[in-house]
């Protein structure tokens, strides 16, 4: 293995001079041109440790970022289609037109960063960069795993990077009135909701259930007798039935006696289908999510004055109603909330950790008054 310099002049009469490193592996003859001699020698050391190992592989030999993605996308069995798709479509519309042509073997941290800030420069959200770069992250793995690139750059990038990809600001909070709906605007919902529409606003507000999660429950999950409803299983955005996002979304949830009631008025009329389902369309089938807002959500909203400055709906999605249940569940009972404890809270969302409630909640947690708090906790003590 050797480092040299190698100078030429070009058809114009111009010098040019550029660092090789030449070395063998297995017999086979690689070079490798570097702009700086700093560059070469680094690369050299690295080449050398890594056959040492074992795990060196020339760049010439490993394959494109697209042809790797492709391998990637079709060991995906398992997975719902809407997860993959997601993932097509992240590596055909933000990585191939950037670095499809790239092979692995050239995909370095630098590299890694600079598509990051092309990724920017082309408008590409915080949060869709930080997706993005993780799938990347995940195509290099599994070409790891298959043996056509020793190194994954993604999880050599520092965890400041990887955090200001795609996290949100620290400190900032959901907001009752601009993320959350607050319980006056709640209330006029409620007060204008009808037909159809009223008994699935009405379950979304007062279960907390994901849109999926209501599009795919049915009737045999439940009971209004005892007044609860177990959710087993959710629709996806093709229209197909599955389970729900993870083991922990599997959750009973009790129902107020509002819901119950309205439920077991829309049980009489609702359009039947072979899913039985609870919220189906007009011939039994899943539900259009985009019909539910455009139809449901949004007209209410504008009916009852819950509206932005322009007269159109304040909250665009269903999600929203997910918040001020979630925010029921936290709020004091003084205050018209249930007080639920934290992993209670955490339960009744569907959330598959603690640490994921309490990130997108902790600002609706009261802390109370710790000044008279620690006075009656140390008269107790005395006393």
């Amino acid at each position: 293995m050797a480092v040299r310099k190698r100078v030429w002049t070009t058809r114009r009469g111009e010098r040019k001079e550029a660092w090789i490193v030449d070395y063998l592996v297995n017999g086979s003859r690689h070079i490798e041109t570097f702009a700086r001699k700093k560059d070469a020698d680094a690369r050299e050391a690295k080449v050398t440790v890594d056959v040492g190992k074992g795990i060196h592989i020339a760049p010439s030999k490993s394959p494109t970022v697209t042809q790797a993605g492709a391998k990637w996308l079709g060991d995906m069995g398992g997975l719902e289609a809407s997860t993959v798709e997601s993932y097509r479509q992240h590596l055909r519309d933000h990585i191939v037109p950037f670095i499809g042509a790239l092979r692995l073997g050239h995909i370095s941290v630098p590299v890694v960063r600079n598509f990051m800030d092309k990724l920017r420069a082309e408008g590409r959200s915080r949060a869709m960069i930080k997706r993005v770069v993780g799938d990347l992250g995940s195509i290099l793995a599994d070409a790891q795993e298959r043996g056509e690139v020793a190194h994954n750059a993604v999880r050599s990038l520092s965890k400041r990077r990887k955090k200001g990809a795609g996290t949100q600001k620290r400190g900032q909070k959901l907001k009752v009135g601009v993320d959350i709906p607050s319980p006056q605007e709640i209330k006029a919902i409620i007060a204008d909701l009808k037909g159809r529409w009223r008994p699935l606003i009405l379950c979304a507000i007062f279960t907390g259930l994901r849109a999926s999660e209501l599009r795919g429950l049915c009737w045999s999950d439940v009971d209004l007798r005892k007044n609860v409803l177990h959710v087993r299983q959710r629709a996806d955005k093709f229209n197909q039935i599955g389970a729900p996002k993870s083991e922990s979304g599997e959750r009973t949830i009790p129902l107020p006696p509002i819901l119950v009631n309205t439920l077991r008025e829309w049980k009489l009329v609702c359009p039947k289908g072979e899913a039985g389902l609870v919220f189906p369309n007009g011939n039994g089938g899943i539900e259009n999510h985009a019909n539910i807002v455009q139809r449901g959500l949004a007209p209410v909203q504008i009916a009852a004055g819950v509206v932005t400055r322009t007269g159109e709906a304040k909250y665009t999605g269903l999600h929203a109603l997910r918040h001020f249940y979630a925010s029921w569940c936290i709020n004091r009972p003084k205050d018209g909330g249930l007080g639920l404890p934290p992993k209670m809270v955490q339960q009744r969302m569907g959330h598959a950790t603690l640490a994921m409630t309490m990130d997108t909640y902790a600002g609706l947690f009261d802390n109370g008054d710790d000044g008279a708090e620690m006075q009656a906790a140390e008269q107790a003590l005395f006393s």
